[in-house]
């Protein structure tokens, strides 16, 4: 009856980056996007599982893998 909207945002693709922030002690991961010029990270969203990956991909219309920075 109701179909759940799809929820589509975006990103600077010419000065942002996708990036996972993880951490090498506790293996907590990050999503967000890294400043290509200044390097700073803006964290949008926790990974808890793999699926949470392809949430995010989807969020913002990501096909490329997304690169890991510790």
């Amino acid at each position: 009856m109701f179909k759940k909207k799809k929820i589509s945002k975006s990103y600077d693709r010419e000065n942002t980056k996708p990036v996972i922030k993880a951490s090498i002690c506790n293996g907590e991961q990050v999503a967000g996007f890294k400043d290509i010029y200044t390097g700073k990270i803006e964290e949008v969203m926790l990974i808890k599982s793999p699926s949470d990956i392809d949430i995010f991909k989807k969020m913002y219309g990501i096909d490329e893998e997304i690169a890991k920075e510790y």
